[in-house]
């Protein structure tokens, strides 16, 4: 079903003060045991995968930019973010590594890491790999780093609280319901990189 502004209106009253759901019943139904059989970027005839791109999209742009205009001072790009939390959630990670991993090339990795170390937010240490070659290091964020990944962290949730509060109460529980589907959604796309 496509959002009128008839059925947004309807929309906006909770289903937990007596309300029926005005959208209808699930026209799928529940999920039969075994594949799917209206197809893997369909809901109710009508293909999800093309809108769920262009939304994924716009919500990046969106927090990007949201998240410059509530923290300016934080001056780092989102590549070099990115980079960051990837080396929090990879410590003792390689560049090398880190470039496969973030599907950069290697030279751009290297670029973005000069500038991090240079500013403080990363640490290179020296050391042997698995086959003893010292030209090897490992990658830790020091407190500035760890810090800086927090606080974008911090303001990303601060958008996201912000924004949800000034949804009506039906959209919030749809996207709190969606959650799962969306961090397994996540996963399938990140195992299309490995």
């Amino acid at each position: 079903m496509r959002i009128t502004e008839e059925n947004l209106a309807q929309r906006q009253e909770p289903l937990d003060q007596g309300g029926t759901d005005p959208i209808g019943a699930d026209p799928i139904g529940a999920d039969p045991i075994g594949a799917d059989p209206i197809g893997a970027d369909q809901a109710g005839g009508e293909q999800i995968g093309p809108e769920l791109a262009d939304i994924v999209s716009r919500l990046r742009r969106a927090m990007r930019r949201a998240a410059r205009a509530a923290d300016p001072a934080l001056g780092l790009s989102v590549a070099q973010l990115e980079l960051l939390s990837c080396i929090t959630e990879h410590p003792g990670i390689r560049p090398s590594q880190l470039a496969r991993m973030l599907r950069l090339a290697p030279s751009s990795v290297a670029t973005l890491l000069g500038g991090l170390q240079s500013a403080g937010y990363v640490m290179r240490t020296p050391g042997a790999d698995s086959d003893g070659d010292r030209r090897t290091v490992s990658l830790n964020l020091s407190d500035a780093g760890a810090q800086a990944v927090s606080r974008w962290h911090r303001v990303n949730e601060d958008i996201i609280r912000v924004a949800l509060a000034e949804l009506p109460h039906r959209d919030r529980a749809g996207l709190r319901d969606a959650a799962p589907a969306l961090r397994d959604l996540t996963t399938s796309i990140d195992a299309q990189a490995d």
